[in-house]
């Protein structure tokens, strides 16, 4: 068995921090076996090292290594990527196609980002977990192939499972053996380490000297965060080596390349959307229709309020009154009319002939008529209401809307009901 130093070595590994030689050490430890690996870690931190050892250092090194990057392959293709297809299984296969499963049979498969992996495609993985078997798409043939899986992620795969994104037993199949990667702020003592060696490749790669940082420039990047590990470092040492005139790098200099005032910090992002967030104009226009619907059958049901014989106003329930005119009492409602106490009705004489009257057609057709003038009326008053404000606020919707407790949407479309 090779030492963790000829192994850091020979990958190029830089680094002597416990928790990086812990997990190489795991990975020459389970080389050997035929069990599935998972490497967790944030993104930058060097994942892609781990599978290559494992290969390398196997039986099935001289198989084929196939690195495959789950989340770069369009969720409707990933499925022949994998495991292939057959002529005529969908427009555009032209022709049968071996996928990467058949491919690299006797070898090791690398599946970098599997959290990304659709959950159709999570169940035909666990298959060839559970007894090395696939279908093609568009076969009914089952196929064996004889890989090694090792998966790389950098999401937390328990909060994916909790929320249906993530099978639990396929985890499980993956994660025989896990491998954590620590990340970069956590390996301080290996940050300058790093910055030196990145320097000094740029300066080979540019044929040009080699930067240094000054001493009081060195604590600022062992401090920083370094949100985008190992992948940020390198960025960073690569601008500043092909920018910078000077080789000395000063600390306003190096400041100067690296995100200030917490912007290098991870933000939290809320996925959730409200329900009132509508996607498309198709959704807004049935928010629309709907608003318009309520609104109807609140005059409805208000008009059947006034119905009543002798219904005065402040036995009215209140709160319609004030959800389909937005006032708050019904006093406001009737403040342009103080005489008005009782809304009219018909007479004594004929509200007395339709309770008496027995016959079933005659009373629908009478209490139709009633309902007819009362709308009638309400409209009337309504048309005044807002003729009333429209004139005080000189033409202007937004401030008429305001005085009336409607909203401008529902006085626009009442302007254009009523022809004002």
């Amino acid at each position: 068995m090779e030492s963790i130093q000829n192994i850091k070595q020979r990958f190029e590994i830089i680094g002597n921090d416990p928790k990086l030689n812990r997990a190489v050490e795991k990975a020459i430890q389970v080389a050997p076996t035929d069990i599935s690996v998972l490497v967790v870690g944030e993104s930058g931190v060097g994942k892609e090292s781990i599978p290559k050892i494992i290969h390398s250092l196997s039986h099935r090194k001289h198989g084929k290594y196939i690195a495959v990057n789950c989340g770069a392959i369009p969720e409707g293709t990933i499925d022949s990527e994998l495991f292939g297809h057959e002529k005529g299984s969908f427009t555009g296969a032209t022709g049968t196609r071996e996928g990467y499963f058949e491919v690299a049979d006797g070898g090791t498969i690398f599946l970098d980002e599997v959290g990304e992996l659709p959950l159709t495609t999570q169940v035909r993985l666990l298959r060839v977990l559970e007894n090395g078997e696939f279908i093609k798409v568009g076969s009914s043939q089952v196929q064996k192939t004889n890989v090694r899986i090792v998966a790389a992620t950098n999401v937390n795969l328990f909060d994916a499972i909790e929320k249906g994104k993530f099978r639990e037993d396929l985890y499980y199949r993956l994660s025989t053996v896990e491998i954590a990667l620590p990340p970069l702020r956590d390996r301080k003592d290996d940050i300058h380490l790093l910055f030196r060696k990145f320097a000094s490749d740029f300066a080979h790669k540019y044929k040009m000297p080699a930067i240094k940082l000054e001493d009081n420039a060195i604590p600022y990047l062992l401090g920083y965060r370094w949100s985008g590990n190992i992948r940020q470092l390198r960025n960073a040492a690569e601008q500043i080596s092909v920018l910078e005139t000077k080789r000395e790098i000063s600390l306003p200099t190096l400041m100067s390349y690296l995100p200030q005032d917490g912007s290098h910090l991870p933000s939290v992002i809320k996925n959730k959307k409200s329900d009132s967030d509508f996607s498309t104009e198709r959704d807004i226009l049935y928010k629309v229709l709907f608003d318009m619907k309520s609104d109807l059958n609140d005059l409805k049901k208000l008009t059947l309020e006034l119905m009543k014989n002798g219904t005065k106003v402040q036995d009215i329930n209140p709160n319609l009154i004030q959800k389909v005119y937005g006032k708050s009492d019904e006093e406001t409602f009737f403040e342009d009319h103080p005489r008005s106490n009782t809304v009219p009705t018909s007479n004594d004489v004929e509200q007395e002939e339709f309770e008496d009257d027995e016959d079933d057609n005659n009373n629908y057709l009478f209490a139709e008529t009633v309902e007819e003038e009362e709308v009638l009326k309400l409209e009337q008053k309504e048309i005044e209401l807002i003729k009333k404000s429209l004139e005080k606020n000189k033409g202007k919707r937004k401030a008429a809307a305001d005085e009336l407790g409607i909203s401008e949407r529902t006085l626009y479309r009442k302007i254009k009901q009523y022809d004002l």
